[in-house]
C-alpha cells in the first residue's frame, strides 16, 4: 500500500505521519520510491509493527501511572508516620513533665478517695447525735441516729449503682437497684414503730405523774 492509503488506514491526517513513524523506526517500507513518492509498505507486518508501538506506549503509560499512584501513596504513609511520630513524641514528653497520670493510679487515687469519704459519711450520724446530746431524751437520740445512719447508708448506694455503667452492671441489676427502697422502706418502719413507742412511754409517764400529783 502507498503512504496515502496507509495514512487512511490509520486515521492519519496527512502522509507526513507516516514519514514520521518511518524516521521513528516504528514502521519499515517496503520499497522506497524517489523523494518518498512511490514508497510503499506491507500491509499486515505494518499494520503489527504500529499496533506494537501503540500498546507498548499504552503500557509505559500505565506503568507510569502506577508508580506515581505509588509514590503518592508512600508521600501520604511517610507523611501520617511523622504526623504520628511527632503526636508520640508530644505525648511522651508531656508525661514526663508530669500532666499525665497512669489508670492504675487514677484508680487508687479513686478509691482511697472514696474510702475517706465513706468513713467520714458514716461518722455524721454519731457525731450530730453527740452534739445534741442533754437536749433530747435518749430514746429519740438513738431513733434519730439510726434513721441518720440509714439514710447515709441509702445514699451512699445509690451513689454507687447511679457511677456503674450498663456494660458493668451484673446479673440481678434490677433486684439490686430495689434493694435501697426495701432498706428504706425497713428503716421506715423501724422509725414509725419506734416514735409509737416514745409516744407510748411518754403517755405512761405522763399518767404516773399525774396520780402523783393527785396523791
Amino acid at each position: 500500500v502507498s503512504r496515502g492509503d496507509l495514512a487512511k488506514i490509520f486515521g492519519f491526517q496527512s502522509v507526513r505521519d507516516i514519514d514520521r513513524l518511518v524516521e521513528n523506526g516504528i514502521i519499515t517500507p517496503y520499497q522506497r520510491g524517489t523523494g518518498k513518492t512511490h514508497t510503499t509498505f506491507d500491509l499486515l507486518p505494518t499494520v503489527t509493527d504500529y499496533i506494537r508501538n501503540l500498546r507498548d506506549k499504552a503500557t509505559g503509560r500505565a506503568r507510569r501511572e502506577t508508580e506515581t499512584d505509588l509514590k503518592n501513596q508512600k508521600l501520604k504513609a511517610e507523611i501520617a508516620l511523622k504526623e504520628s511520630q511527632g503526636e508520640l513524641h508530644k505525648l511522651r514528653t508531656e508525661i514526663a513533665q508530669g500532666r499525665y497520670m497512669s489508670i492504675d493510679e487514677v484508680k487508687l487515687d479513686y478509691t482511697k478517695f472514696f474510702l475517706v469519704f465513706k468513713q467520714f459519711a458514716t461518722a455524721i450520724p454519731a457525731r450530730l447525735i453527740s452534739m445534741l446530746a442533754g437536749t433530747v431524751e435518749p430514746v429519740e437520740a438513738r431513733r434519730l441516729e439510726t434513721m441518720l445512719n440509714s439514710e447515709v447508708q441509702n445514699q451512699l448506694k445509690a451513689f454507687v449503682l447511679a457511677a456503674r455503667t450498663p456494660d458493668a452492671e451484673p446479673e440481678g441489676g434490677e433486684e439490686k437497684n430495689q434493694k435501697p427502697d426495701k432498706e428504706k422502706e425497713t428503716a421506715e418502719k423501724k422509725r414509725k414503730s419506734q416514735t409509737r413507742n416514745t409516744a407510748a412511754k411518754r403517755a405512761t409517764a405522763k399518767k404516773s405523774s399525774t396520780r402523783a400529783k393527785k396523791k
